[in-house]
């Protein structure tokens, strides 16, 4: 549930930026780079402390781990480290303690940012896909916003006149995709750990019913 409360912090930051992008993308004003460098660390501080508190638990549940039918890892699963985290730490310190340098590079930093997030949700998709069955639909947004974060790197140009406008709409997007991501893992991760749960009931009364019957032939 942490790394959840995670992926919502981190994506509320990207739609607060994506916000202030669109509303004040011409005027590249040091406080707007200030602003947007603080929510950035903030973001990436979250991610960080709950990967750390989610490996401490994966590691203490080791002796505890669950499988499927097919021999899957459900519980004990230690979460994929947190890139985009540790991206943002480093961004949002940079952005915030020096605004003037990075002001005219803002673009290809979001940009860079984009492109992590974009691999890292696709990352967590592949998780999910291993708990449970996630639609196409969930993989379409990720692999257009990093298309579209390539393109920013490589020709910006292609975006027409208003490149910040467009990464700015590409944050929102990404901050609406890790909600729905955020919520569709945990949904499979609950599911899968009920089933192996109920199965795992299932064989304890199984071997307690054969436990039983073989003391009843032993005493007869």
């Amino acid at each position: 549930m942490k790394v959840v409360h995670s992926s919502l912090f981190r994506a509320v930051c990207a739609i607060i930026i994506g916000v202030l992008l669109i509303q004040y993308r011409e005027q590249t004003v040091t406080w707007i780079t200030i602003a947007i460098g603080v929510l950035f660390f903030l973001s990436g501080a979250i991610s960080l402390i709950s990967y750390f508190s989610a490996k401490r638990t994966a590691e203490k549940m080791q002796g505890q781990m669950l499988s499927d039918a097919n021999g899957k890892q459900i519980i004990g699963i230690k979460p994929n480290f947190p890139i985009v985290g540790l991206g943002s730490l480093i961004l949002g310190m940079i952005l915030a303690l020096m605004p003037n340098v990075f002001i005219a590079w803002l673009m290809f930093i979001l940009s860079a940012i984009l492109i992590l997030g974009a691999i890292t949700q696709m990352a967590n998709l592949v998780t999910a896909a291993k708990m449970g069955r996630v639609g196409i639909i969930y993989w379409l947004m990720p692999s257009a916003l990093l298309l579209l974060g390539i393109l920013a790197v490589i020709k910006p140009s292609a975006l027409a006149s208003a490149p910040l406008l467009i990464i700015g709409w590409a944050m929102l997007v990404y901050g609406v995709v890790e909600c729905a991501n955020a919520f569709k893992i945990s949904n499979n991760r609950r599911n899968w750990q009920r089933k192996n749960n109920q199965k795992n009931n299932i064989v304890v009364d199984s071997d307690s019913t054969s436990t039983k019957n073989e003391e009843v032939t032993f005493i007869e």
